[in-house]
């Protein structure tokens, strides 16, 4: 990168791997798989659940216990409903935004592996201009190519199937990422770097340091809230994304102030 930072060669590798990887809400086995080989150098040993929430330990016999916390999914659709002609409506898996979604390209995830769609919109010539529709959830539809329903099942879909976008990791301006799941993908990859840094400059913890990899966050929080009652820590501190309220259309006075570049942001909640 063009500027100091402290990242390097490996460490973006593994965090362009990772956003690009899928891991929808409820579905995060294959990312944190990544996850926990990132880290297995740096860690004691790992903790995990029946949820999926991943947790690297350090120093795990010490009784005083410190969480640093990420979460690991991130919303993504649901096959909900397949019309006779083959076209299919979504249901929303976390907080997926509907405006968004016309001409997106998306994955559709079968077990017969991934299946690709697009979620269609009239052409803007096709439209009425006078008073044209805007996108909501009952009206955003995927496009498979095919024709009937049975085509559609053919290629495995069903209702329940998950659909993620593909969109992939590019960088900005030399420092500035861009990738679908940064909510919060970056997230988990800081608290990681926490542990290769401090095993990198061979810093000795005086208490026991748990990097909790949650799950199932975009849903109600439940991955976290499950491994607190296993974990009980003394204090935990937990890192997410926020907005950077100098772009367009967004209300400092209720947004607050916050840019990217000007560091870290503490919340108060």
């Amino acid at each position: 990168m063009g500027k100091k930072t402290l990242l390097n060669k490996a460490s973006l590798h593994f965090l362009e791997n990772y956003l690009n990887n899928a891991s929808p809400t409820g579905y995060e086995s294959e990312g944190q798989r990544l996850w926990m080989d990132y880290l297995k150098p740096y860690v004691d040993t790992f903790i995990t659940d029946t949820y999926g929430t991943a947790v690297g330990v350090i120093n795990p016999e010490a009784s005083y216990r410190v969480v640093i916390e990420g979460h690991s999914d991130e919303i993504s659709w649901y096959v909900n409903y397949i019309t006779d002609n083959g076209l299919i409506y979504v249901i929303r898996n976390g907080g997926s935004d509907h405006q968004i979604a016309p001409s997106k390209r998306v994955n559709i995830h079968t077990k017969k592996g991934i299946v690709k769609g697009v979620f269609g919109w009239p052409a803007i010539h096709t439209r009425n201009r006078g008073k044209e529709e805007s996108a909501s959830l009952h009206n955003i539809f995927i496009d498979v190519g095919c024709a009937t329903k049975e085509e559609v099942e053919k290629l495995g879909i069903h209702v329940g199937c998950v659909i993620t976008y593909p969109d992939e990791f590019m960088v900005l301006n030399g420092d500035k990422f861009v990738c679908r799941a940064l909510d919060n993908r970056m997230g988990g990859f800081m608290i990681a770097e926490v542990a290769r840094l401090l095993k990198e400059n061979k810093k000795k913890l005086p208490f026991g340091l748990y990097i909790v990899n949650s799950v199932q966050e975009e849903i109600g929080l439940r991955g976290a809230e499950m491994i607190t009652q296993t974990l009980k820590p003394n204090v935990a501190i937990v890192t997410d994304v926020c907005h950077d309220t100098s772009t367009p259309m967004i209300e400092k006075k209720i947004e607050g102030d916050l840019q990217i570049g000007k560091g870290p942001v503490v919340a108060y909640a």
